[in-house]
């Protein structure tokens, strides 16, 4: 009897933090979607606060917020890939140097610890998602149509650990912690990957593929809200006539079960002509009838917005 509660004990100190950690990530995002539905382009954004990051961030890529800490994938680039005056073994530009990092902060902006990732010219972090254990980032050569490695990292102890490697770029992951499955966008979001995680493993090889439905914006980081659906946040531009190029970012929730879209708003928001909000990583918290968004869009000496939509 002693030995049997001995294991039920065993037990329950090892797994019943995470499934509490999944659970309450799951209980947080619910209502998502309703409140998600009830934004539209006349939605009030409020400016809540400003929190000033006290590192250098480099091209910023992915966030998210897992207890009390935030967790940034960001790029910094050595060496800026260059356009070929005509393809070479089908890649359009060179492949560039650099080094790709997951950065843990505070609520004050202050670094607690980093963690590099990539190999030789596999580099470039995405967006990226919480399983309710691991934090999910893919890092892809900085080239459409290339290459990428997925890790998984303890957000505890950044400990970090490749999952499997995958030949597209892939840009963004969102996690169905509901089903299990990953999922993947490529380079402009043309793309959307869904592979099966048995026991976590993944095999790439058991890929379901579909184009993208909805082309406004490209998505830069996604993130999973219960029970089959993924919210979106991108950018993208456009030329008007003798103006120049206007940036416009918007917000999409994504049906993980088709990939169409089920609820998309523009985000009306500009750090400066041409940079919006959504330029790269946000995350989002309910709070009550409304819904807290962080968005980090400036690069190497980087600003957290936190906004309220109501």
């Amino acid at each position: 009897m002693n030995a049997i509660a001995g294991i039920l004990l065993f037990f329950l100190f090892c797994f019943l933090p995470h499934i509490s950690t999944a659970q309450s990530q799951d209980q947080e995002f619910h209502g998502l979607v309703k409140h998600f539905k009830h934004l539209t382009k006349a939605t009030k954004w409020t400016l809540l606060d400003t929190v000033k990051l006290k590192f250098q961030t480099y091209h910023t890529q992915g966030l998210l917020m897992v207890g009390d800490y935030f967790y940034l994938s960001a790029v910094e680039t050595i060496e800026a890939p260059e356009k070929y005056s005509s393809p070479i073994d089908g890649n359009d530009r060179s492949p560039g140097k650099g080094i790709g990092y997951l950065f843990k902060f505070d609520k004050n902006g202050s670094l607690v610890s980093k963690t590099q990732l990539g190999e030789a010219t596999i580099y470039h972090p995405g967006g990226i998602d919480f399983d309710g254990q691991n934090i999910w980032v893919p890092v892809a050569e900085y080239r459409p149509n290339s290459q990428s490695i997925i890790y998984k990292i303890n957000p505890e102890n950044l400990s970090v650990k490749e999952m499997f490697r995958f030949k597209d770029h892939i840009g963004g992951l969102s996690y169905n912690i509901k089903d299990q499955t990953l999922h993947g966008i490529n380079w402009g979001s043309k793309r959307m990957y869904t592979w099966k995680a048995n026991d976590q493993t993944i095999n790439p090889e058991q890929t379901k593929i579909k184009l993208k439905s909805s082309y406004y914006i490209d998505y830069q980081d996604c993130h999973y809200v219960p029970n089959h659906f993924m919210l979106c946040g991108g950018v993208n531009k456009y030329k008007v006539g003798d103006m120049g190029e206007i940036a416009l970012g918007g917000l999409e929730l994504i049906n993980l079960r088709n990939y169409t879209t089920v609820h998309q708003i523009p985000v009306p928001l500009w750090v400066k002509p041409n940079l919006v909000m959504t330029n790269n990583p946000f995350f989002f918290k309910i709070r009550e009838a409304s819904i807290n968004f962080y968005f980090i869009p400036e690069d190497d000496n980087s600003t957290l917005y936190i906004y309220q939509a109501k």
